[in-house]
């Protein structure tokens, strides 16, 4: 049972933590971590049969840890895909590599020879359903002129066009791929739909092709063939001919486009397309981790243009997004602006306002759940009408809060919950491993810890009175939650060195006599300590670093 135990707890185990290092902590010092921890869980240090055998279990988990961080290549492995990383079998015909990059790389490997073992049991499906709205009416209506007929008095909105697409990807073998798709269509009555299968054969690490055929009622047949290619370490080329068979004849098609990095955000696009629809384009892409920028030219048949685009990223959980976009030419001008933001874990809300002449004002509204987009176009007017531009921008915004805070907000708050209590009662035995290993712990520092406080007592050091870790309700309102915390004295006094306590940037659950009090909450950390005689009061966040003692802690005896 205390095999199993060890087991189990060690796959959930932060080695930094453990070991109280900060994850760019030098060999000296996880060295020297390491033999502090070691002299206090030595099982020889111990006579008592039951406190030598836990001191033997706690012993072997430290030294498990300074294994794999003393090691460059596992503790690289580590850093870069944590416990997973070090299970992964095949590291043993992997020769020791000595960068990052080159183990990411060997990582990336194994885990591709690993999922070819599933390739029958993978798909990819992808779906759209589009949705198109006339709603004209409400802004441009022939009132005067047919006010006595029937059934006018309010004003019809229409769906005058829909599109429905799904398609699934069927992995053959490691680098042979079949893709199925098929579109269904109608538009003001009339519609028909068509179906496409797709071979796609990876050549090799820089290239691919893939042969496509599709059947159906709209375009007749087409056959194609398309090609990626990287021409150089920056540089790639994509090509796609396709023939397309009609009562016409045979129509073909030639579509080449050049892309190449300009730098490590930037990327330049040359495409040249001949065929039904003759153009020529060039486009710059600026992708950042706060911004997205497009400028793109066009000259071709029968539309040339210009469009400049702008997007910007909040670094919020919500991923918010504003963008808009100035497009003219041949065609006309269009104006767009809009917003996206994630309103689930799998779902992100988009609104877009788009204004033209001669398109009018459209409202489109994007919805991506998972693999599949629901999209509805809504046209508002065919001219330029201030009152449709004002209910575009601002209807949507009112519908949304209300939605957020009436719906969604609730919504994901239970759901939240929901998750919590899951997460408790799957770790509930894990929580009481964990709780019989922290107390272990601090029975095996009780002298070290009698030692280290005579010394600090002799020279009016650092003594931990009271320390506590967990969840604390400092909320009024919240009073009648149950306070979450552990009493965490013992060890955080046995962390003491030379009148200093030093806690490194990492959950503190993590350390020697520590466990989660409160899986999935947010924790703090509380200490009240004595230095040269005065009190000394802290409180930290979980994963906060700390050092004690300060001048900044110091309790305020007139207060």
């Amino acid at each position: 049972m205390a095999a199993a135990l060890m087991d189990e707890d060690f796959d959930n185990d932060d080695y930094y933590s453990l070991l109280n290092v900060r994850r760019e902590a030098t060999q000296e010092e996880l060295k020297a971590s390491y033999r502090r921890l070691c002299m206090l869980y030595h099982p020889d240090k111990h006579r008592d049969p039951e406190l030598k055998k836990q001191a033997e279990q706690l012993f072997n988990l430290v030294h498990q840890a300074y294994e794999v961080l003393s090691d460059p290549q596992s503790r690289a492995i580590y850093d870069i895909y944590g416990k997973k990383g070090l299970d992964m079998e095949g590291w043993e015909v992997v020769e020791r590599k000595r960068t990052a990059a080159e183990i990411r790389e060997a990582f990336e490997r194994l885990q591709r020879d690993k999922e070819e073992r599933r390739l029958q049991q993978r798909t990819n499906p992808k779906g759209t359903i589009s949705v198109g709205v006339d709603a004209t009416e409400l802004f441009d209506r022939y009132d005067e002129e047919f006010e006595d007929l029937p059934e006018s008095g309010f004003p019809q909105i229409e769906i005058n066009r829909m599109h429905i697409s799904q398609s699934i990807e069927a992995p053959l073998t490691a680098t042979d791929t079949a893709i199925l798709s098929g579109s269904l269509s109608t538009q003001n009555g009339n519609g028909g739909g068509s179906i496409n299968l797709a071979l796609r054969r990876v050549t090799s690490a820089k290239g691919w092709g893939e042969l496509e055929l599709e059947a159906g009622d709209l375009h007749g047949p087409m056959f194609g063939f398309k090609i990626f290619r990287n021409l150089a370490h920056k540089c790639s080329l994509n090509a796609n001919c396709v023939l397309q068979f009609s009562s016409r004849g045979i129509r073909p098609g030639l579509t080449t486009m050049v892309a190449r990095h300009l730098d490590k955000n930037t990327m330049g696009y040359i495409q040249w397309r001949w065929g039904i629809q003759s153009a020529m384009s060039t486009s710059i892409v600026r992708d950042t981790q706060s911004s997205h920028f497009t400028m793109a030219l066009q000259l071709g048949i029968p539309h040339s243009f210009m469009m400049l685009s702008y997007q910007h990223k909040f670094q919020d959980e919500d991923q918010t997004r504003l963008k808009g976009s100035i497009k003219a030419g041949s065609f006309g001008a269009l104006v767009e602006y809009g917003a996206e933001r994630k309103i689930s874990r799998h779902s992100v809300l988009g609104a877009t306002v788009s204004v033209g002449v001669p398109q009018g004002v459209s409202l489109k509204v994007k919805l991506n759940r998972a693999s599949q987009t629901y999209f509805f176009p809504i046209h508002l007017t065919d001219q330029l009408l201030p009152s449709a531009v004002f209910y575009a921008t601002v209807g949507p915004l009112v519908i949304y809060v209300a939605m957020h805070r009436l719906i969604i907000k609730p919504y994901l708050k239970a759901q939240k919950e929901k998750d919590l209590e899951k997460q408790r009662e799957s770790s509930a035995s894990e929580i009481v491993h964990k709780k019989q290993e922290a107390e272990a712990a601090v029975r095996l520092m009780q002298e070290s810890v009698r030692r280290i406080i005579e010394a600090e007592e002799s020279k009016m050091g650092l003594i931990i009175l009271n320390a506590w870790y967990g969840k604390f309700v400092t909320d009024n309102s919240r009073r009648n939650e149950k306070v979450k915390v552990i009493d965490v004295t013992v060890p955080l006094q046995c962390l003491v060195k030379d009148s200093k306590l030093i806690l490194t940037e990492a959950s503190k659950a993590g350390l020697p006599g520590f466990y989660d009090p409160c899986v999935g909450e947010d924790k703090n950390l509380k200490i009240l300590y004595q230095f040269r005689g005065v009190l000394h009061q802290v409180m930290s966040g979980d994963s906060e670093a700390l050092r004690i003692p300060k001048q900044s802690h110091k309790i305020d005896a007139d207060g």
